[in-house]
């Protein structure tokens, strides 16, 4: 299974090395950010399970991170703790009405933050707001920006699988499946960045199934940028033998030799042009079939 990632925000470094190698021996992923701007561009690269957050930071204060974080459709769904000296009800108050998931003060028990964490990602996976492999938004989350599809006009759907992944996982197994995954939530986001709009949304679906919403003019520059951008690092998740000759060899169960390509991304995409749609069902269903037949608007 993924270890989940953790983001902890905090310019002291004692405190954000001490918080690195503890939560690092219960088994998580570690990054440090020591600047609210930092942990920002690292939240777009690769989105983390959860933040702790300090308030008080060098540049913009962790109230500022946090409404950036909440305000961006791709982030607003992440976990934050707040993690500060500050134990001013004002202040806690200001912190939750920003949308913070809980709040802690210095000092504190290690112990005690690590069950607020603990308990803040279950919770977000529980109730399906997250994907625990990638971070993404998932079913629920996905659900709630389908049906405002309903109300909208001028929208697009890119559907993205992942073809050979399968045959990959027989292969490399499960933790460098995991990676592929992760690596493809970053070329979404990659793409996004560039040239998507901030309005834009990311889900994980499940398995290897993805999507993005998005404005319908930008669905072909859009798939484009991913499709490269996939292809050009894939390769990198594999031996250097299979990339040289280009595809991927395996044996079936009565030891046959069979060639399987590399990967690439299976996209196909609708927009309301393709409509009127009545509910989310008729969204997906033909979401699903663009898939199927690689096609775009």
């Amino acid at each position: 299974m993924s270890k989940p990632r953790i983001l902890v925000v905090e310019d002291d470094f004692d405190i954000s090395n001490m918080l690195r190698i503890y939560f690092q021996s219960q088994g998580y992923e570690v990054a440090v950010a020591p600047r609210g701007g930092d942990a920002l561009e690292m939240c777009r690269q690769q989105l983390p399970n959860i933040v702790v957050l300090d308030i008080m930071l060098p540049d913009i204060d962790g109230y500022e991170v946090c409404r950036q974080l909440r305000s961006n459709l791709r982030t607003s769904h992440i976990p934050i703790i707040f993690l500060t000296q500050k134990d001013e009800r004002s202040d806690k108050i200001q912190g939750l009405e920003l949308g913070a998931d809980d709040y802690i003060t210095k000092p504190f028990d290690v112990e005690e933050l690590r069950l607020r964490v603990k308990n803040a990602i279950a919770r977000a996976t529980y109730e399906s707001l997250t994907n625990p492999t990638t971070g993404l938004p998932s079913a629920r989350l996905i659900e709630d920006q389908l049906r405002r599809l309903l109300r909208r006009d001028n929208w697009g759907i890119i559907y993205i699988g992942i073809d050979r992944l399968e045959p990959f996982k027989e292969v490399y197994g499960f933790v460098a499946a995991d990676e592929v995954l992760r690596y493809t939530a970053m070329v979404l986001g990659e793409t996004a960045d560039r040239i998507g709009t901030p309005e834009d949304f990311i889900g994980h679906i499940g398995g290897d199934d993805f999507l993005v919403i998005t404005r319908k003019e930008l669905i072909r520059p859009m798939v484009q940028d991913m499709t490269r951008r996939f292809s050009e690092g894939i390769v990198t998740h594999y031996d250097f033998k299979t990339r040289q000759q280009g595809y991927l060899v395996i044996r079936d169960d009565q030891g046959n030799e069979q060639r399987v390509g590399l990967m690439e991304l299976a996209i196909g995409a609708i927009s309301s042009d393709d409509g009127p749609f009545t509910d989310i069902r008729e969204i997906t269903e033909a979401a699903a079939a663009a898939r199927r037949e690689r096609r775009l608007p």
